[in-house]
């Protein structure tokens, strides 16, 4: 069974049926352009994707404002950059325009047919992390709202089948786990995880939730998983500022964390597509990739690799861009943008090698490109 509408009725009028035909030429059509590789992109994480999401609610976990946006056509969105995100060098590569995935915060009528950015900064798998900055949609919240959007679905293209069949061609992009460790494991003084659980015992707590949001995606239609895999938070200008000796290598002990989730989520991969043989899941290696960056920056053009473009304190380690605050001028050199998220240069890279595995160690068991086509 798929899933049942909140009225418990389906809506079969044939009336229906052929207005959803009429909207999804329309906004897939779009007078002559290129249709993208897959009808529509949904989103789920925290701030390395949000796109908006938190700019009206009552947060610290926001960065719609200057110099947040700097090279980014339209400004400042709320993305948590200088310009791209990840999601969309990875959705610009699928066929979608830059305006085409809204944040559920504004996605409104025929707009949900592309898909929707449900992502929110300071967001985790537990739904108390990052609490302490404030407002957030945690991963559960963020699935509850795709519940709400597979409604909004069904009455615009007529019933749960077409629904269903439509959604079974989309791709489903999940990156969380981050805030988990930065804004609750390794956070002490405001949590009591890990006074509780080993690393590996946090791991597996983790992974236990996510599968259970994972299994209410694939009931209300998701078949095609990209599942990103934690960077490199040991790495981040703000834990080289706190916990590095030298201010240059990086934090082992948060990064062996961060490696024990992204084990167990290839492992869920692996069994996901054991046990769901209708549906397609990858893992994308965010941290792999990431480790060349810092391993060989010249190699990508990068010459600053352990601090922020914009942000203060040692190193620009300490917190996010302030408010107008002048960023470096040479952004393109820098990795990070801030204290935590990569700039859009970086953004790219990863981006792209998601979408088109450089390496074989980039996307498991295949990139997005491939389940694209799956």
């Amino acid at each position: 069974m798929f899933f049942a509408m909140a009225s418990g009725k389906l809506i079969t009028a044939c009336s229906w049926v052929v207005l959803g035909v009429s909207v999804i030429v329309v906004a897939m059509i779009g007078g002559g352009e290129a249709q993208p590789q897959v009808p529509c992109l949904f989103i789920f994480g925290d701030s390395l994707v949000d796109n908006g999401n938190n700019n009206n609610i009552n947060s610290l976990a926001k960065a719609n404002y200057l110099p947040y946006g700097i090279d980014f056509p339209r400004g400042p969105t709320g993305r948590f950059s200088n310009g791209k995100t990840t999601v969309d060098a990875v959705a610009q590569l699928l066929g979608f325009n830059e305006d085409d995935i809204p944040p559920y915060a504004r996605a409104r009528g025929q707009q949900i047919l592309r898909g929707v950015n449900y992502a929110s900064a300071a967001a985790g798998i537990r739904d108390e992390t990052g609490q302490q900055l404030g407002g957030r949609t945690s991963f559960s919240g963020q699935v509850n709202n795709y519940k709400t959007t597979v409604r909004q679905l069904v009455q615009l293209l007529g019933d749960e089948n077409s629904t269903a069949n439509y959604l079974s061609k989309c791709i489903f992009s999940v990156g969380v786990g981050s805030n988990d460790y930065l804004n609750n494991y390794f956070m002490p003084l405001y949590y009591s995880s890990s006074r509780r659980y080993t690393p590996q015992q946090f791991a597996d707590l983790l992974i236990q939730q996510y599968t259970q949001q994972l299994r209410i995606l694939y009931n209300y239609g998701a078949r095609k998983f990209a599942l990103i895999g934690v960077g490199q938070i040991g790495c981040s200008p703000n834990a080289l500022a706190q916990n590095s000796a030298d201010g240059k290598t990086c934090v082992k002990r948060i990064n062996d964390a961060n490696q024990m989730f992204n084990n167990n989520l290839r492992q869920l991969v692996d069994s996901s597509n054991r046990n769901t043989p209708d549906a397609k899941f990858i893992y994308i290696n965010a941290y792999g990739i990431f480790q060349d960056l810092i391993d060989n920056p010249s190699a990508f053009g990068f010459k600053v690799t352990n601090a922020g473009c914009c942000g203060v304190g040692r190193n620009n380690g300490q917190i996010t861009c302030l408010p107008l605050q002048n960023p470096c001028p040479n952004r393109n050199e820098y990795v990070f943008w801030d204290a935590f998220h990569p700039g859009e240069a970086a953004n790219i890279i990863v981006g792209r090698r998601s979408y088109t595995a450089q390496k074989p160690s980039d996307a498991y068991p295949y990139d997005i490109s491939r389940l694209a086509q799956a």
